[in-house]
């Protein structure tokens, strides 16, 4: 069966959409209701070492603006703080905060055992096959490196 080229993109976008809903569904009933997905992806970039607010946006690819407002929400939801860089009186320097770090190591199970739901749906070899070919047309396609794109810390 052939399909229209616009398919691949949303079905690709229709699989991350479903399984980061249910991880924040997942969150939500343990104790982080408030997240969204945003903030999942900004706590990768802070990182456990932390990062200064300028560090986070280039990492997001976000101006600095925008990562300042997604870091104070965060230091609102108590997942990070601020402080002055004491390297620099300009920046801004974020950590994360054990309540962030919880949140970090739930979403990291949560992703294992949705994939295992994967799994069990259409059995380990094809989810392997999926994951391999999605790095190999990751790795040739072009600017963005896999290194550049959030990870999930454990």
């Amino acid at each position: 069966m052939d399909r229209y080229g616009f398919e691949l993109p949303l079905l690709l976008a229709g699989a991350f959409r479903q399984m980061i809903d249910e991880l924040h569904r997942r969150l939500a009933g343990e104790g982080h209701p408030d997240l969204r997905p945003t903030y999942g992806f900004t706590l990768q970039a802070i990182g456990l070492d932390g990062a200064t607010v300028s560090e986070v946006g280039r990492r997001l690819g976000v101006s600095k603006q925008a990562a300042t407002k997604t870091v104070a929400k965060l230091a609102d939801l108590g997942y990070v703080t601020r402080d002055q860089d004491p390297a620099d009186a300009r920046a801004v320097q974020v950590a994360m905060t054990p309540h962030g770090r919880d949140m970090l190591q739930r979403s990291a199970r949560i992703f294992d055992d949705l994939r295992a739901d994967w799994i069990r749906t259409l059995g380990r070899d094809r989810v392997t096959a999926l994951e391999d070919d999605l790095a190999k047309v990751l790795q040739s396609s072009g600017p963005v490196p896999l290194h550049d794109l959030p990870g999930w810390l454990r």
